[in-house]
C-alpha cells in the first residue's frame, strides 16, 4: 500500500509548542512517558491474554531500548498490544486524545476488571517532540498479520504506511536533536544518561527494561562491535509485596535506596488506603534529623510519589504536613487526579484522603513506640520533638493524638522527661490544671520564683524550652484528658489549700501593705502595669507575672524577631509579703513616705525580678551601679 499523508486533527504547531515550552519543565520526563505508555500495553496484551492466550508471546514480556549515539537515535521497543492502522490514526493522529482512557472507559462498561493503567492523558507520547524532530512509530496489533509505519516532525501532517513487524507490538524510533546544555536537552543515546533516567523514573514498573548498546570487544585479530544488552530497572517496588514477605534488611537497603541515609532508619511503617481511593505507603522515620529540618522552605521532602510504580515527583508536600515533614517513605496510588504533565497534583478529595491516612498511621506508629520502647521512642523526640509540636499550632487540627506524644522536663525529676499522660497520672484529686512554665532552658525556669509556692507544696510543674512551646501554648492551650493548661508565670495563682493564710488574714496584710505598694507603683510606673502582693513566692523577694491575655516576653521576642509588630505591654510586679526586705521597706515607708530609698529599691526589686525569668534588662548599667551602691553602704 502506499504512503499516506494525513493531517492532524488538532492545532498540533500550537499543542506542540505548549508541550515543548511548557507543559513539562523537565525534558528528561519524555522518556518516563514513553515507558509508561510501554507498559500499559504490556499490561493490556496480558489482561487480553486472560482470554485469548494465543495473543500472548512465547518471549517474556519486556521493553528495550536501542541508543545509537552515530545515528543520532533513540529506539524503544515493546511487545504489548500493538496497534493497528486505525488505533495510530485514532489515537497519534489527534492531540489529547488517549487509547489507554478509551480501553479503561469500554472495559468499564462491559463489566470486565481492567489493569492498572498508567497513561490516561493521551498527550506523554507528543513530550517525545521535546527531544526529537523526528519520530516515527511502527506498530503491529496482536492478532493481526500486518504492520504500520507511522511518522512526522511535528510539523502538521503524518505519514502512513504499510510495513513489516515480525511479531506484536510497538517500536518507537526517535531522531534526537542535538545536546543543548541551555535548553535542558542532554544527550540521550549516551548509556549513561539512559540508564540514569530510567532509574530515577521508572525503576519500579514492573516489566524488565533493557538497554541495548554497541561495545568495542577485543578479538584475536581486531577489535569488533557487539551488542550488549542491560538491565536498567531493579523492578523491587517493595511496598507492594506483603510485609511478612520482605525482610528487615530489604526495608533497609530500600531506606537507604531513596534517601542516600546509611545510618539505620529509626522505624518502617508499611500501609494501605483501600476502597474509594486505592493507594500504597511505605514510610520511614530516620533516627537522626536532618541539617535543614527548620529551614522549612530549604528542607528536602522524603516522600516520592508513584503512581502505579512510576515515578511522578520527589518531595510531595501535599501528602504530608510540615509538623511530619522529617518523614520518608514512598506513595503510590493507583489512581490519582494529574494534571497533564504529571508535575502538579490537583488539589481533591485524593489528596486530602491519603494525605489523613498517612498522617493517622505515622501518628499511631509514634504512639505505639512510646508504649513499647520509651527508650527508643525518647531518642525519637530529642531529634524531631520540637517539629512534631508545630503540629499543635493549627486551630483547624485535632491536637490529642499529638497530645498523647508530647514529652516535657519536670520539677519532679530533674533527670527525666515525662509524658503528659504520666503527668496527669501522677497528678492529685483536687489539682485541676496541668502546670506549667515556658523559657529558654531547664535550668533557667528550674531556678525561677515563679516555682516556690509550688515546691513548698509538692506540685509538680512541667518545664517546656523549645520556641514552638511559647506559641502553641499561648494562642490556645488545649485540654488533655479535661484538664486544662495553666502556666505558672501567668494571672493570679490559687493553690488554695488548708495550709494557706485565711482570707481576714489576708486582707490585713492587703490592708498594712497597701500604701507602700501604691508607693512602689508609682516609682515602677514605667516598667509595669501594677505591684501586687504574691502568693507564689515562698523565698524570692520579687518576681514578673504576665496579666492574662498579654504576649509573654520570649513570644514578643520571636514576634520581634520576625519583623513584626507587638503591641506595648507591662508585665506585673509581684513582691513577697514575707520577705524581710519587703518588711523592711514597710518600716522605711511608715517612717518616711519619701524616702528615696524606696524608689531605688522598688527599681533593683524590678531588675531583680527580670533577670530571675532569664530576661534581659533595658538599662544593665544603671541597675549595676544601684546594686554596686547598695553593697557599699551594707559593707
Amino acid at each position: 500500500m502506499a504512503t499516506e499523508t494525513h493531517e492532524f486533527q488538532a492545532e498540533v504547531k500550537k499543542l506542540l509548542d505548549l508541550m515543548i515550552h511548557s507543559l513539562y519543565s523537565n525534558k528528561d520526563v519524555f522518556l518516563r512517558e514513553l515507558i509508561s505508555n510501554a507498559s500499559d500495553a504490556l499490561d493490556r496484551l496480558r489482561f487480553e491474554g486472560l482470554t485469548q492466550a494465543e495473543l500472548l508471546p512465547d518471549e517474556e514480556l519486556a521493553i528495550r531500548l536501542f541508543a545509537d549515539s552515530e545515528a543520532r537515535t533513540l529506539i524503544l521497543e515493546d511487545n504489548g498490544i500493538g496497534m493497528s492502522r486505525a488505533d495510530l490514526v485514532e489515537n497519534l493522529g489527534t492531540i489529547a486524545r488517549s487509547g489507554t482512557l478509551e480501553f479503561l472507559r469500554d472495559a468499564a462498561a462491559s463489566g470486565e476488571t481492567s489493569p492498572d493503567l498508567i497513561g490516561q492523558f493521551g498527550v506523554g507520547f507528543y513530550s517525545s517532540f521535546m527531544v526529537a524532530d523526528q519520530v516515527s512509530v511502527l506498530s503491529r496489533r496482536a492478532g493481526e498479520e500486518t504492520a504500520t509505519l507511522w511518522s512526522t516532525d511535528g510539523s502538521g501532517e503524518y505519514s502512513l504506511e504499510e510495513a513489516k513487524r515480525d511479531s506484536a507490538g510497538t517500536t518507537i524510533t526517535l531522531h534526537l536533536k542535538p545536546a543543548d546544555g541551555e535548553d535542558g536537552i542532554s544527550d540521550y543515546s549516551e548509556e549513561w544518561t539512559l540508564r540514569q533516567i530510567v532509574t530515577r523514573y521508572s525503576d519500579f514498573v514492573s516489566y524488565p527494561i533493557r538497554l541495548t548498546t554497541m561495545k568495542q570487544e577485543e578479538g584475536d585479530d581486531l577489535a569488533k562491535a557487539v551488542e550488549i544488552e542491560e538491565p536498567l530497572n531493579s523492578m523491587k517496588a517493595i511496598w507492594t509485596r506483603p510485609a511478612s514477605e520482605v525482610s528487615d534488611e530489604e526495608y533497609k537497603e530500600f531506606y537507604s535506596h531513596i534517601t542516600h541515609d546509611h545510618e539505620e532508619p529509626l522505624l518502617h511503617l508499611a500501609t494501605a488506603l483501600e476502597g474509594t481511593f486505592e493507594a500504597r505507603a511505605l514510610l520511614y522515620l530516620p533516627s537522626r534529623a536532618p541539617m535543614d529540618l527548620y529551614h522549612r522552605e530549604m528542607a528536602h521532602r522524603g516522600i516520592q510519589l508513584y503512581v502505579r510504580r512510576v515515578f511522578i515527583m520527589d518531595e510531595c508536600r501535599d501528602l504530608m504536613p510540615e509538623y511530619l515533614r522529617f518523614v520518608k517513605g514512598v506513595v503510590d496510588a493507583e489512581d490519582l487526579s494529574l494534571n497533564v504533565s504529571r508535575e502538579m497534583l490537583q488539589q481533591d478529595r485524593q489528596i486530602q484522603a491519603i494525605r489523613k491516612h498517612l498522617v493517622k498511621k505515622v501518628l499511631e506508629s509514634l504512639k505505639a513506640l512510646k508504649e513499647e520502647d520509651e527508650e527508643k521512642y525518647l531518642g525519637f523526640w530529642a531529634q524531631f520533638g520540637p517539629v512534631l509540636k508545630e503540629g499543635l499550632l493549627p486551630f483547624d487540627e485535632k491536637k490529642e493524638r499529638i497530645l498523647e506524644l508530647v514529652y516535657a522536663a519536670t520539677t519532679g525529676d530533674q533527670a527525666q522527661l515525662t509524658s503528659l499522660s504520666d503527668y496527669v497520672d501522677r497528678m492529685g484529686e483536687d489539682q485541676e490544671a496541668i502546670y506549667y512554665m515556658t523559657g529558654s532552658s531547664r535550668e533557667v525556669l528550674a531556678g525561677s520564683p515563679h516555682l516556690e509556692a509550688f515546691a513548698e507544696k509538692g506540685l509538680e510543674v512541667l518545664l517546656f524550652t523549645d520556641p514552638v512551646d511559647e506559641v502553641w501554648l499561648e494562642q490556645m492551650p488545649p485540654d488533655y484528658r479535661e484538664k486544662k493548661f495553666q502556666s505558672v508565670g501567668r494571672g493570679e495563682i490559687d493553690l488554695g489549700s488548708k495550709d494557706e493564710k485565711d482570707g481576714e488574714e489576708s486582707n490585713q496584710e492587703a490592708e498594712a501593705y497597701k500604701d507602700l505598694i501604691q508607693c512602689m507603683g508609682n516609682a515602677l510606673q514605667e516598667e509595669v502595669k501594677e505591684v501586687r502582693l504574691s502568693n507564689r513566692l515562698k523565698q524570692s523577694p520579687s518576681c514578673l507575672v504576665v496579666d492574662e491575655g498579654d504576649l509573654s516576653p520570649q513570644l514578643e521576642a520571636m514576634l520581634r524577631q520576625a519583623g513584626q509588630d507587638v503591641p506595648d505591654r507591662k508585665p506585673i510586679l509581684e513582691v513577697n509579703p514575707d520577705h524581710a526586705i519587703l518588711k523592711r521597706l514597710q518600716a522605711i515607708f511608715e517612717k518616711d513616705g519619701t524616702d528615696a530609698r524606696l524608689s531605688e529599691f522598688s527599681e533593683l526589686l524590678f531588675g531583680q525580678a527580670v533577670l530571675a525569668g532569664g530576661g534581659q534588662l533595658t538599662d544593665p548599667g544603671t541597675f549595676t551601679r544601684k546594686l554596686s551602691g547598695l553593697m557599699e553602704k551594707a559593707l
